[in-house]
């Protein structure tokens, strides 16, 4: 250890785990002593739409289990709940730390956060230390040979693969201990962890969060232990919603309750098909952190400024049909309100009901990111972002926009027997499996035998999707975003 530092402060963030984290790793190779502290930031809080929020449980029951494990190495964890860009240098000066370490967020109020908290620490002559710790590779480490940013995922991941070492997959640790570890003093006056790491002390309601998903650094490890055992079949069983088919993974990763490294690293070492298109999925993550970080402006616009002439009809009514899950579409409809009873939603769900709002509905893509940023677990902006401009045919590396998915044969192909459908449509529970996926087909015979009655016992289709489909062709190519397009096709 270096002792570069008499005592610094270690800022938890979107990395709730005391192993293979690079900020502090850093830290403690850096200084004598490390204080640790997790803020529960207002500026986050204050802006989420409910008081209740599993993300806000999900964090607590995480941080309980972190301040366990700093525990037992001999330090501890300080809590704050206030705005971080006020308590960070605070607590840096009431602790004596010379320099604070975090790991690099890429989001850009979180950018602009930590440019106000260096500059407020740079006034204290505290240094401000970043570290990589949530992609494999980020910002500019990744380009084309002409030394610019890769829009485009397939010669991206390419790139990244050739790049890849091990040193990129190496355990960022170091031995933790009480001689590293500052235990939290009477002097500091930390509130304990069952004063605040609980909802209600923060302002907001208890959830369903800890019977959906298990929190925390042991949480994420017991998910990954069960989806090893499945990880061959992930290329196949990623795409039906009904099957245990993907990792389970996003909410852990999203908060840095697992390493990005660690799943890299698995991914890479099974050598499998499945593990091949899984680590594919997490270079996407990378690919989306470098898209927000480069062309910034995709938090608010379309990447390809044509497509923000396009001409949404925006039906509030047809909106509110689609956030409740009444469209008339069964798996549109069993897909929104898995997310709103779960904050969880399929990822092939997420393309096909991103793609019935714009397409379908004619609504705002923006729309639909937002409800997805208000409901997710997992969200994470840069991939919501990517996700939604990727369905809505306005990002980088987008579907074509004549590429429009059609409801029925969706659900027909990755739901043919309704299995999925019927857990979150109960009024459809007496509907044929031969009907499921369109119960507007289902013959007069059957319904007067009592299965279902459209309009009545479930929502007749707010749209028809040939007549739909057409009026978004005309939408899309009334901005000429693509004159030179071959034609029509279908998914």
């Amino acid at each position: 250890m270096s002792n570069a530092y008499d005592v610094a402060l270690f800022w938890f963030r979107r990395d709730l785990r005391d192993y293979d984290n690079a900020g502090l790793a850093a830290a403690l190779q850096s200084a004598r002593q490390v204080y640790c502290v997790f803020v529960f930031d207002r500026d986050i809080l204050d802006l989420l739409p409910r008081k209740y929020d599993r993300r806000v449980d999900f964090i607590c029951r995480s941080i309980g289990e972190l301040g366990a494990a700093l525990r037992k190495r001999g330090g501890g964890l300080l809590l704050r709940h206030g705005r971080a860009s006020e308590e960070i240098p605070r607590l840096a000066r009431e602790v004596g730390a010379s320099a604070v370490f975090t790991n690099h967020d890429y989001e850009p109020r979180a950018l602009a956060r930590d440019e106000k908290v260096a500059a407020q620490l740079h006034n204290l002559r505290i240094d401000f230390r970043t570290f990589k710790d949530q992609a494999i590779f980020e910002r500019d480490e990744v380009l084309t040979q002409a030394g610019t940013p890769f829009t485009v995922f397939t010669p991206y991941k390419n790139a990244w693969l050739k790049r890849l070492s091990d040193a990129d997959l190496a355990v960022r640790d170091v031995e933790l201990s009480a001689q590293h570890l500052a235990h939290p003093s009477a002097a500091v006056a930390p509130p304990a962890v069952a004063e605040i790491a609980i909802p209600a002390a923060l302002g907001f309601e208890p959830t369903n969060i800890n019977d959906l998903l298990p929190a925390g650094m042991s949480g994420a490890n017991s998910l990954l232990d069960d989806f090893r055992q499945r990880i061959a079949q992930y290329r196949e069983a990623r795409n039906f919603p009904a099957v245990k088919g993907v990792s389970y993974l996003s909410v852990h990763l999203r908060f840095g309750t697992i390493s990005i490294r660690e799943l890299a690293r698995i991914a890479q070492a099974e050598q499998t098909a499945g593990a091949d298109t899984w680590l594919s999925e997490l270079i996407w993550r990378d690919f989306y952190f470098q898209i927000l970080y480069h062309f910034p402006y995709v938090a608010t616009s379309a990447f390809r400024p044509q497509y923000n002439r396009l001409k949404w009809e925006n039906s509030t009514s047809l909106f509110q049909a689609w956030c409740e899950g009444r469209t008339g579409y069964p798996i549109v409809d069993a897909a929104m309100r898995q997310i709103n009873e779960t904050g969880y939603m399929h990822n092939r769900l997420r393309m096909i009901v991103a793609s019935f709002l714009t397409k379908d509905l004619l609504i705002d893509w923006r729309w639909g990111e937002q409800y997805f940023a208000d409901n997710l677990n997992d969200f994470d902006l840069a991939a919501n972002n990517g996700g939604w401009q990727w369905a809505a045919s306005t990002g980088c590396d987008a579907q074509p926009y004549f590429r429009i998915f059609n409801p029925v044969t969706q659900s027909e192909k990755f739901d043919p027997r309704g299995k999925f459908i019927h857990k979150y449509l109960p009024e459809l529970a007496a509907v044929p499996d031969q009907y499921i996926n369109a119960p507007w087909t289902l013959p007069a015979a059957e319904r007067q035998a009592g299965h279902v009655l459209i309009g009545r016992d479930y929502p007749a289709p707010v749209v028809d999707h040939t007549r739909a489909r057409a009026k978004a062709l005309a939408l899309y190519k009334a901005v000429k975003i693509a004159p030179d397009d071959p034609g029509s096709a279908a998914d």
